[in-house]
This record gives C-alpha cells, structure tokens and sequence, in this order.
C-alpha cells in the first residue's frame, strides 16, 4: 500500500518540494501509524527546508541535520490524524481513535501516514477540529513552555510580546494572558484586532515604534521573532524580570544568563495535551489557516518566507 508525502531532496525555495509516493510505514513494538488528517506548516519547517538558521548555527546545524538536505527528506512535526495500524505492545490506542502530537526531530507529518511512539500520542477532544488539533502545537507549546516552565511567570506580570501575529506570538499573547499577565502586543497595524482579540490589553505598531524604542519596562520580554537583540531586550526587561528569546542565536543560546531564557522549547506530551484541552474549550484560539492539501505546501512556504503568516499554516494530507 502506497501513499503520498512531500520530500525535500535538497535545501532550496518553497517550490523545490516534490510529492511523490512512498509505502505506508508500518508500525514497530510501542508505535502507531496514524492517517494524518491535517499538519502544520511552520517556520521550524520552513528553516530546515532551505537550510536557512539563527546567526551562528549554520555550520552546525548542517553538520546535525544535513549537509546538502535534511536528513529527514519528510518535514512536519506536528499532527492530528486517525489510528491506522498499531503495533505490538500498545494498548492505550485502538484503530480509529483521533489523536494529535508532535514528532520531535523525527518530523515526517508532511505525509498522508505517519509513524509515531504511542506515548508522545494524545487523545484529541472530540470538540476540536483535526486543523485546530495540528495548528495550535507548535507555538503554543513553545510559549507554554518558555512563559510558565522556564520563567515561571506570575499572576499581575506585565508581558511585552514581539511578533505578536505569528505562530508563536499568537500564542504567546494568549497564555500570557490565561496565566494572568497583562500583554502589550508589538505586531503591525493590519493586526492589532487580532492581537486585542487574543487578550492583550495594548497594541504597538513597529512601524512608528520600533521595539527596542519603547520607553518602558516589562516583568517578561517575549521576543517570538527573533529581531529584538539580548542587549534591547535587557533594556526592556524589569528589575528581577525575565527575557525570553524563542528564536536566539547561537551565541544567545549558549550564552543564557540569569533571567535569560533561549534554547528549544519542550515537546511534553502534558503540555500537548493541556494546549489541546484549552483550544477546545475555547479558552486558547489555534487561529489556524488551512493551506490545502500537500500540493499547498509550496505556498504555505511562501507565505511563511515573505512574512505574511498569520498564526498557524495547515495542509491535510488525508
């Protein structure tokens, strides 16, 4: 049995993906495959897709991921599908059950099946939408993970969000605001609704306030994007505050400091499912955007590449 997924054989620009058919994986002792009914398309993919990384990770990132491609020749990692097969040693799951994820350095979601451990497997509510499922996982659990894991953010925080439209922003700007902080959002005028929409109490426009400019201070700095620099962001930062930068740099990365926070966010299969629980309560909104099916992805690519994504990208392989 065969089925259909996007390879990148080579880095390169949005069209240099192909389709093409492959077997359906089959699953190993621990393992489910899932029909994969909708996955992200995101920024992470979109680096690896063109061999495009933070300041000073290049070399090192090709040595770990590939140095002509990526090693995973199938991107995408996350996912909301159907049990397909299940493998010897899984009882947890049964064929036809709906369950969401992310698959970590093993990618592999831009495909119609994906294999996957039945332990980084989570149930999807029955009130959510495979879409929302998939789109919500990647920058919600890059904020879940960096506001209240790593900061530990309080109740009464002020919280300054940079790049407050994209995947991570969006999400950012919502649990900041779950977790009882008062937002201030920098995004761009055509998306201040949105980001007054998902809870923050002021807006920014960086085309007439360049972030680094603001003359304030926050208890947390969310720099969702990646343009705010460690010396501007400390100089946004509180006394006793914390400064978040979710796409650093190498030097960032290594570098940290007390109060600091870089590096890859956690994949927890509890945030997982906390994230899923509160999008379908409605209390977190995925905004998702779907894309179309795997002959969209060139455009998703596109859209993420020429920075006009909005939220979360979606295609549906199934």
């Amino acid at each position: 049995m065969e089925m259909r997924q996007v390879r990148v054989e080579r880095y390169g620009p949005p069209d240099s993906v192909v389709v093409v058919d492959a077997p359906v994986p089959r699953p190993g002792r621990g393992e489910v495959v899932v029909r994969v009914e909708a996955a992200g398309v995101n920024s992470g993919d979109a680096r690896m897709r063109a061999g495009r990384f933070p300041p000073g990770f290049g070399l090192l990132a090709r040595l770990a991921i590939g140095l002509r491609g990526p090693r995973a020749r199938v991107l995408g990692g996350t996912f909301s599908g159907v049990v397909a097969q299940v493998g010897d040693g899984v009882h947890e799951f049964g064929l036809g059950d709906e369950v969401a994820g992310m698959t970590g350095v093993r990618m592999g979601c831009h495909a119609e099946f994906v294999v996957v451990p039945a332990v980084t497997a989570v149930r999807k509510p029955a009130l959510l939408s495979h879409p929302d499922a998939a789109g919500v996982l990647f920058g919600g659990t890059a904020a879940l993970h960096f506001l209240r894991d790593r900061a530990a953010m309080q109740p009464g925080a002020t919280v300054l969000v940079n790049g407050a439209s994209g995947s991570v922003g969006s999400a950012a700007v919502q649990i900041a605001t779950i977790l009882g902080g008062t937002v201030t959002a920098v995004c761009s005028a055509a998306n201040r609704d949105l980001a007054r929409r998902l809870g923050a109490q002021r807006c920014i426009d960086y085309t007439t306030t360049p972030v680094a400019e603001i003359g304030e201070r926050f208890d947390v700095v969310f720099d969702a994007v990646g343009n705010l620099s460690r010396a501007d962001g400390l100089r946004l930062r509180a006394p006793g505050g914390a400064l978040v930068l979710a796409v650093a740099g190498l030097l960032d990365t290594i570098r940290g400091g007390r109060g600091v926070y870089a590096g890859p966010a956690s994949e927890q299969v509890e945030n997982v499912a906390e994230l899923l629980g509160w999008a379908a309560d409605q209390r977190l909104d995925p905004v998702v955007t779907v894309v179309g099916q795997l002959s969209a992805l060139p455009e998703a690519y596109r859209r993420i590449d020429g920075g006009r994504k909005v939220g979360n990208l979606v295609v549906l392989p199934a």
